[in-house]
């Protein structure tokens, strides 16, 4: 079975076989260098290729596959997807606060962005500043 990747999308989704077709070809890609950088990050990080974007929680009842504690209502969560016999299975949510401790790495907004288009540009810059806070996305403290 042939699968087909936007070039951007399969740095983030399916590194190895892209750094492959890659440093097969000869042909002029465009943006060669900053889609073999995203691969090379996302194959350094291993759960990297299971962000889907990120969303508003629309209510209270997902809990965080890193910390497993309840994502609060209205709070930002990544949502998450396993990528199985070709195949993207949904794989829950993780809050935004716990990327670090999930992803081993903070570096996920170009991710986030790109797999959240449906965002406003509105959401898409409060979104650029709870990564860069860590504002309104940590869990709730446990007392």
């Amino acid at each position: 079975m042939t699968l087909w990747f936007h070039p951007a999308c399969a740095a983030y989704k399916r590194p190895d076989p892209l750094l492959q077709a890659l440093g097969e070809t000869l042909d002029t890609i465009p943006d060669r260098e900053r889609l073999e950088r995203a691969a090379r990050s996302t194959l350094a990080h291993r759960r990297l290729p299971r962000i889907d974007g990120a969303e508003r929680s629309p209510s209270g009842q997902a809990k965080c596959r890193s910390c497993r504690e309840p994502i609060g209502r209205g709070s930002w969560r990544i949502r998450l997807v396993f990528y199985e016999e070709g195949l993207f299975s949904p794989g829950g949510f993780v809050h935004l606060g716990c990327r670090k401790a999930y992803f081993e790495t903070d570096d996920v907004l170009d991710q986030l962005l790109h797999f959240s288009p449906a965002l406003s540009e509105g959401e898409r810059e409060e979104l650029k500043r709870a990564c860069g806070s860590g504002a309104n996305s940590a869990p709730p403290s446990q007392s």
